[in-house]
């Protein structure tokens, strides 16, 4: 089998299916591309068992064939050569692969094709359809909140509730909550939910392409997102989801607005000076005034900052860890938000002040408790 392609283009799709490989595989096979040559298409798969990725790309081929190549060695090859036209030569006996480019040969020893892991192909799927960005917002706005905590392998996930032409998005970490939910643009009959793996969904939004529709399916065991030419099968994590709605409160009497970027940027400064292990900040709010101060009294060093807010409610002191709230604010947009409130011990909510059309997103956090 022998084929030619443009070295930046194979490169730059095998760049998009490389993150599917895993840093540790099971199988030896799992460090290679899957290379498979129909007419003058070229598919690219990889696959660390759990997420698979694959990609296509024109190529002058003589014969159809499938070949194994070792990914990384092939990877390092085409980010040294400028753009130029490259020819594989695969010996169909012992599965050599000799590349040819303008400067010289190189050698390497691939795998047989039909070794490689079946990648799953959708069976009795539900379909979804949306638009890459809408996708995009709902990983950006959520994957932040997922846990690391693989004794609660539900909560390492993004947990997807599709509700006819709504979808909602959930991630908690038990110490922050984040849900967001989109109605524009998305097409669907089904009523399902379902728990996307983090790994999977990192990848997705790298690859994602803007301005473009995406085409989700699942089933019980899998979710498969095809986009242009690329499609990406990642295994469904199996547990059930912790009923998020029974932690949020409701009756949250005091409410606080302010500007997202001035107290994103206060918070960043006044953690510099908090407690390393509890990263606490704490907020006294009163008519028109919040401040905000941190000390951490094993090192003696301590700080308070003012800002002027709109506020209703009673006179209030609560701690957050300030790590949470600074990352919270970072995934939203909008120049003011709004922070509902009831008690010092009970979650603090989270609400950006203006919304697209269709779109809602509420982020919970847990107080970190006073010590006086």
């Amino acid at each position: 089998m022998k084929f030619s392609v443009s070295s930046s283009d194979l490169l730059k799709q095998l760049q998009l299916a490389a993150g599917a490989i895993g840093t540790n595989p099971v199988l030896p096979i799992l460090e290679d591309f899957l290379f498979t040559v129909t007419g003058n298409k070229l598919n690219i798969s990889a696959t660390d068992l759990e997420t698979s990725i694959s990609t296509s790309i024109d190529v002058r081929s003589d014969k159809d064939g499938i070949i194994a190549v070792p990914a990384r060695i092939l990877l390092d090859t085409l980010k040294q050569l400028p753009q130029q036209p490259v020819t594989f030569n695969v010996n169909d006996e012992n599965f050599g692969i000799e590349i040819t480019s303008s400067f010289g040969k190189y050698k390497l020893a691939g795998e047989n094709g039909t070794d490689f892991p079946r990648i799953p192909e959708p069976d009795s799927v539900d379909t979804v359809t949306m638009s890459t960005q809408s996708l995009n917002q709902g990983i950006t706005k959520t994957l932040f909140a997922t846990s690391g905590d693989e004794l609660r392998p539900a909560m390492t996930g993004v947990y997807f509730q599709v509700d006819f032409n709504k979808i909602t998005f959930v991630a908690t970490d038990a110490h922050k909550l984040v849900k967001y939910t989109f109605s524009e643009d998305v097409k669907s009959e089904v009523m399902s939910n379902f728990i996307v793996p983090k790994k999977a969904l990192n990848l997705l939004k790298n690859a994602l392409p803007s301005g473009d529709e995406v085409t989700m399916q699942f089933n019980k065991a899998n979710a498969f997102f095809s986009f242009g030419d690329t499609h990406m099968v990642c295994r469904l994590i199996d547990a059930r989801y912790p009923d998020y709605n029974a932690v949020i409160p409701t009756e949250n009497p005091n409410n606080l607005t302010v500007s997202r970027p001035d107290f994103q940027s206060s918070l960043k400064r006044i953690s510099i000076y908090a407690n390393k292990t509890t990263n606490q900040v704490i907020l006294s709010i009163n008519d028109g005034s919040l401040t905000i101060s941190a000390q951490d009294l094993d090192f003696s060093n301590e700080a308070t900052e003012q800002m002027t807010c709109t506020y209703v409610g009673d006179p209030l002191t609560i701690g957050f860890n300030a790590k949470f709230l600074v990352e919270m604010l970072g995934v939203l947009e909008g120049d003011e938000i709004r922070l509902e409130l009831s008690t010092p011990t009970r979650a603090g909510i989270i609400i950006p002040d203006d919304m697209p059309d269709g779109e809602e997103v509420l982020m919970l956090v847990m107080p970190v408790m006073l010590s006086n």
